[in-house]
């Protein structure tokens, strides 16, 4: 793995936020390739919940400025960055005003699903893309973890299909339990077409539950890895049929060296 250039794109990430199934994987995989030499970056959303201040969150003015269109709206992005205490990991932190300052992650104070949701989803995904083409980095590997980073696939094979520095990426897509069993706006299959995205790639939207999202984010992967003990039959049979390259659940103690060798087989091709 030395040199090689792996970006993880993650719904959340300790010790930002509490930890989960997700955000401790995606701390302890960026941590162990690490340790094997790759060059490493996370992205994450940057969640009104994080203090900035303790966890010396600061703003990348050179990255900062650009505005994404998501449904016709002109939305400003923010990029800061900070860096994990004793890890010498840089985290990036997709920010904006109107989708992320909120004192919450997913939910709101009933424990409803944020109606922005799907916006939120396509914001961070446009966001990642946008601002690796500004750092001019060229990821070997870019591995997703957790619904909000679930369009990224999607958007980079369908969006972004023709920039240079995306041509040898190869994306890979952990997939956990449910985290959600509602559903979100359901005119997320729209405002994904305003992009002039196919409507064919993304029809399954039209009720955009968290197995419709993975399904879209299977599509759209090159490689997949079952991130928990127990996911849904719905994701695993979908999993099957697509006959894509797949990793089977590794628990947390012994996850290293499998990962290794599955990302292995991306890199050697």
């Amino acid at each position: 793995m030395k040199n090689r250039k792996i970006l993880y794109v993650s719904s959340e990430v300790v010790p930002y936020l509490p930890e989960s199934e997700i955000s401790k994987m995606s701390f302890e995989i960026p941590k162990m390739v690490n340790k094997q030499g790759g060059q490493i970056r996370i992205f994450m959303p940057r969640y009104g919940n994080i203090n900035e201040r303790r966890h010396q969150l600061h703003e990348v003015i050179r990255l900062s400025g650009l505005n994404l269109v998501i449904d016709d709206l002109d939305m400003p992005l923010i990029i800061k960055v900070a860096s994990i205490p004793k890890e010498r990991i840089q985290v990036y932190f997709i920010d904006n005003e109107e989708y992320f300052k909120r004192k919450s992650t997913f939910l709101d104070k009933e424990g409803k699903l944020f109606e922005d949701n799907d916006e939120r989803a396509i914001f961070f995904a446009k966001g990642v893309l946008e601002t690796i083409k500004r750092l001019n980095w060229s990821p070997d590997i870019i591995h997703i973890h957790g619904w909000m980073a679930s369009l990224l696939p999607l958007y980079m094979n369908e969006l972004y299909e023709n920039e240079p520095i995306f041509q040898k990426s190869k994306i890979i897509t952990s997939l956990y339990k449910n985290e959600f069993d509602q559903t979100l706006s359901d005119t997320m299959m729209k405002k994904i077409m305003f992009d002039e995205i196919d409507k064919g790639k993304v029809e399954v939207l039209k009720k955009a539950t968290y197995e419709n999202l993975m399904k879209v984010a299977i599509d759209f992967s090159d490689g997949l890895i079952i991130g928990s003990e127990n996911i849904s039959d719905e994701i695993s049979s979908y999993l099957k049929q697509s006959k894509k390259p797949n990793l089977e659940y590794q628990p947390m103690d012994s996850f290293s060296d499998h990962y290794l060798e599955f990302y292995e087989k991306f890199l050697d091709n």
